[in-house]
């Protein structure tokens, strides 16, 4: 099939209305502007567990279940109960020598009387170990200036034997001694009231958008700062962070990958007027696909950071293939027409199949199960066809303008890989192998290529919060930038960290058991204590029992205190092992009716007595992927329906979806285009096998690309999981245009060698640029503030790097063999 009488139309379209083109494209262009201002953000890893059945486990049990470390009244008793309303909290982390001493207890109480004070921070609670010690030494003391009244007057030696009676673990930091009462760090919370609209919003979308905590948030934390010994940490510090990190990392990569666009493009065009051009063409393929996002209210996301560069990427690629195939074509014989419509009937075609495998490419990531992933291919998808109506339509239509109004006089640009030159010798080098040796190449290509896929098999699956934030520190070479690309300091990850250092599980952790039950059943209470028997071996024991907390530890921990409810529950107990097995609504009555109980009961026992929790420990060192699985079996055991979740499991279940996304996004993705090339040159010259030596290149830039990425001790995250796709999407360009030119050349003269020489050398050249260009602008991402997108940006590059060299010198051994059996 010809598509020749196709295409001649719109070669006469561009070639004969070129004002009306560059009018409508400019047009279109403002339009697309208006949506860059109705771009919202999106970020963090809520993004990623949406839909999750663990998720939204989690999600049900802090709408049914108190939280741990909030509080229920408003008169600043020191409680540590559930919120209530529409609230959002501030954690208060106090580092000190001694945090329990009289004047670190004063410097708590003092901050969070200032917070108390301003009305802007909507405080309604707030809870702190100082707090409980004032209303320890003096009940009346409802009032933070009360309590600051009260620890003022009282000696360190009463305040030191106030403390011995107070059951303090789990609020305090776990070096705490409790023979010398001293503790390095505690924890303070503030609760703030929130508008019933933020508090909605706040619940549906996690981290995305504007947190209503944000302004709160870092106001306390500019109050909290003077004393420089107190950490404030909350949802809100985590959004404007995770969103900082988008505009830092935006802010160094974008000129970056502008300034070695640039300065290579100078170097590919060598013409100022055609550079003008190819930079217009590259501004408004952004412009339009960021605009259009605004348009169809797509959030930007921290994963939407590569699409730029990837389309700069493919930008590059098209407007040096189309200005180099217009010199090629353009000399003193040929007008400026003819050589636009030469060049047109062939990079349309090209341009055509590029962009058709590459959109199978990246829309391969619609078989993920996470949204982020999903939304990454839209939006890459959409770019790229952008990409193709540009520099296909209005680059050319723009040059034929350009030129016809420089006239004669200007005297067309060699192009690259020109006969003779140092580029054009040594890009002859794979049609030297294809000439010598192509099937003892290919069986040493084929063995490589092996061993790095075997050895990929090896790569990590990781996700992380640390993937979505800076580390600690950032790297020196960005410290010393100067403003405004200096980036922001960022202290989430620190504090994330000297949180789980010195307040995280001592047993390495944990998972939680949401189980939906009539707890009212006599076996219910059982049923938990049978579950804790001969835990799995991730779990930490003590005495063959699994270490936990449930309703079952708070009816224990009460009937030591109590002995009147402690007859109550051996009343209740038939088999005497110490769990009721009857009259279990008399058990759970007396918990909830007595204020010292309450709260602790309905951390782990909904109100309606339907649902309860077991929150089991994890072994120090327990690996999180067995943690998750034997969650999950003892989920399975349980005679009721249950769910195991947590943080250990949320995580683990996005780790698996990941690398399931990894490898199914690419069998898509290679398959697709296997298939589309194929059928494609089936359809056009009865070659069906052209379509899978295209494709034969891909696979070892996959390899390639595999094997370096284990080789960098890179693992699949939330954002490298797209590459192997993306390799496909990418790679495939430069062999479809090595193909297709071969394919024309050995048409018209039937000389093989000839025919790879001219393709090398010609289409070869403009491959070369469009390589350099790419590499160092999709390379300009490893200047990212937060490691993932760095590593994100060195595997894209060394993919487009791999690609270059399998499509210039594995591919015409390939072709060769082609001719023979053609």
């Amino acid at each position: 099939m010809d598509l020749q009488p196709y295409v001649e139309p719109i070669v006469n379209l561009i070639t004969s209305r070129t004002k009306t083109i560059l009018v409508l494209f400019l047009v279109l262009s403002v339009i697309f502007t208006v949506g860059l201002g109705n771009i919202s953000m999106e970020s963090g890893t809520e993004q990623f567990t949406t839909d999750l059945p663990s998720e939204k486990a989690l999600q049900e049990i802090n709408q049914k279940f108190s939280p741990k470390f909030t509080e229920t009244n408003s008169n600043n008793d020191g409680g540590f109960g559930p919120a209530v309303g529409n609230t959002g909290s501030t954690q208060l982390i106090q580092v000190s020598t001694n945090v329990l001493s009289k004047q670190s207890l004063l410097r708590m109480l003092e901050l969070l009387y200032e917070l108390e004070q301003n009305d802007d921070l909507r405080v309604v609670s707030t809870s702190s170990v100082a707090q409980i010690v004032a209303t320890s030494i003096d009940p009346s003391a409802q009032t933070l200036k009360k309590q600051i009244y009260v620890i003022e007057q009282t000696p360190p030696s009463k305040i030191k034997s106030t403390l011995r009676s107070i059951p303090l673990s789990g609020i305090l930091s776990k070096d705490y001694n409790e023979g010398s009462m001293t503790a390095s760090s505690t924890i303070g919370i503030v609760v703030h009231s929130l508008p019933s609209s933020a508090q909605s919003a706040q619940q549906s979308s996690g981290t995305s958008g504007v947190d209503p905590l944000t302004e709160i948030q870092l106001s306390v934390a500019e109050a909290a700062s003077t004393g420089g010994d107190v950490r404030v940490f909350g949802s809100g510090i985590f959004s404007n962070e995770f969103e900082n990190v988008i505009f830092d990392t935006m802010i160094i990569v974008t000129p970056a990958a502008v300034i070695f666009i640039i300065l290579f493009l100078i170097y590919a065009y060598r013409d100022l007027a055609d550079l003008f051009l190819g930079t217009l063409s590259l501004f408004m393929t952004i412009i339009w696909t960021f605009g259009f996002m605004g348009l169809a209210n797509i959030p930007f996301s921290q994963m939407l950071i590569a699409v730029p560069p990837i389309l700069l990427a493919l930008g590059v690629d098209f407007g040096i293939h189309a200005i180099n195939r217009y010199r090629e074509e353009k000399n003193d014989e040929t007008s400026v027409v003819e050589a636009a419509s030469r060049m047109l009937r062939q990079i349309l075609i090209a341009f055509f199949i590029v962009t058709a495998t590459t959109i199978i490419g990246f829309l391969s990531n619609l078989t993920s199960a996470l949204p982020p992933i999903q939304d990454f291919g839209v939006v890459a998808s959409i770019g790229i066809v952008f990409t193709f109506l540009i520099f296909g339509i209005f680059l050319p239509a723009a040059k034929i303008h350009l030129d016809q109004f420089r006239g004669q006089k200007q005297r067309p640009k060699t192009p690259l890989g020109v006969e003779g030159s140092f580029l054009g010798r040594s890009l002859k080098i794979g049609a030297w192998i294809a000439k010598k040796a192509p099937v003892i190449f290919l069986i040493f290509v084929i063995i490589i290529s092996g061993f790095s896929l075997n050895y990929a098999t090896g790569i990590d699956t990781t996700f992380t919060v640390e993937n979505f934030l800076p580390p600690e520190k950032s790297a020196s070479y960005l410290m010393i930038l100067p403003e405004p690309f200096k980036p922001g300091e960022y202290s989430s990850i620190g504090t994330l960290n000297y949180l789980t250092d010195n307040f995280g599980e001592s047993q390495g952790g944990s998972v939680t058991l949401f189980v939906e039950a009539p707890m009212r059943d006599d076996s219910a209470l059982e049923s938990i204590y049978k579950l804790s028997q001969n835990p799995p071996d991730t779990f930490a024991t003590e005495n063959r029992i699994a270490v936990s907390n449930s309703i079952l530890t708070v009816i224990q921990n009460t009937a030591e205190n109590s002995p009147e409810f402690a007859r109550l529950v051996s009343k209740n107990d038939r088999n005497g092992n110490g769990v009721p097995d009857k009259n279990l609504n008399e058990i759970y009555d007396a918990l909830f009716s007595s204020p010292s109980t309450r709260g602790d009961a309905l951390k782990y026992l909904s109100e309606d007595r339907r649902s309860t929790l077991i929150i089991y420990s994890l072994k120090s060192g327990a690996s999180t992927e067995e943690a998750a699985l034997d969650g999950k079996l003892l989920a399975e055991e349980q005679r009721y329906s249950a769910i195991s979740t947590g943080e250990t499991i949320v995580l683990e279940d996005v780790v698996d979806l990941l690398l399931q996304s990894a490898i199914k996004s690419l069998i898509v993705a290679l398959s697709l285009t296997a298939a589309f090339l194929v059928f494609l040159y089936w359809l056009l010259d009865r070659r069906p096998l052209l379509g899978l030596i295209n494709v034969f290149p891909i696979i070892v830039t996959v390899a390639l690309v595999g094997g370096s990425m284990r080789l960098a001790g890179l693992s699949f995250d939330a954002f490298t999981a797209t590459v192997l796709a993306l390799t496909v999407g990418l790679g495939v360009d430069y062999s479809v245009h090595i193909v297709h030119r071969f394919v024309d050349e050995y048409d018209s003269s039937n000389d093989l060698f000839e025919s790879l020489n001219r393709t090398l050398q010609g289409t070869g050249g403009a491959l070369t640029g469009s390589m350099l260009t790419t590499v160092f602008g999709i390379g300009a991402l490893y200047l990212a503030v937060f490691p993932a997108i760095g590593s994100f940006g060195l595997l894209t590059a060394l993919s487009v790097f791999y690609a270059y060299l399998s499509s210039i010198i594995v591919l015409p051994s390939l072709l060769a063999l082609w001719t023979k059996i053609a």
